[in-house]
């Protein structure tokens, strides 16, 4: 229903903020990343979305277009609701949540208050093929990265090593070296395990 609304801020702290646009003030449920991105401003674009639910209907906020996009989303996951997606775009940027989705990283998803181990894993089954394509990664996460590191990964934990601490190199060696190939990321990788 509404696409955006700008306006003057009149009142905002980390779960909402009231926006005054021609007379009329929007109270607009806001997640803590547009908090940060909006809180030094008095003047602000939020891109919206409007939520009906039978005793209620709620604006939700955002400061760029991919964080609404990721909303969008987690909404259409099954137990995931409204609050649930803003509480994950509250403890994850929008990049952290497309990584955790697209790399299967479903303790990373699990550290969010009130998200379980099936709601994780509903998460990144539904929404692992969908994420990458409609949010706009970044170069980071994109398909050659996630194809090299699971290859990687999958070499590394046949030979027996630790998933979160290969992981974690992987992750490090990749941004060191983008261009890296899967034997020479592997090799890498066994010099420092």
């Amino acid at each position: 229903m509404y696409a955006f609304i700008s306006g003057n801020i009149v009142e905002k702290n980390p779960a909402y903020v009231v926006i005054e646009n021609n007379g009329i003030g929007y109270l607009i449920n806001i997640s803590l990343n547009t908090f940060t991105a909006i809180n030094n401003l008095d003047k602000v674009k939020l891109f919206t979305h409007l939520s009906i639910r039978e005793d209620a209907h709620v604006l939700f906020g955002f400061s760029e277009e991919a964080e609404k996009a990721l909303f969008l989303q987690l909404t259409s996951v099954s137990g995931v609701g409204s609050n649930t997606a803003r509480l994950i775009l509250s403890s994850l940027t929008v990049n952290e949540a497309i990584e955790a989705i697209s790399l299967g990283k479903i303790q990373v998803l699990q550290n969010v208050k009130g998200i379980g181990a099936k709601t994780a894993q509903r998460i990144v089954v539904d929404l692992k093929d969908k994420v990458a394509k409609s949010v706009g990664t970044s170069e980071k996460i994109g398909t050659s990265y996630n194809t090299i590191k699971s290859e990687a990964l999958s070499g590394l934990l046949i030979l027996g090593f630790n998933k979160s601490s290969a992981d974690k190199l992987l992750d490090k060696l990749i941004h060191n070296n983008p261009e890296i190939s899967v034997e020479q990321l592997i090799k890498e990788a066994l010099k420092q395990l």
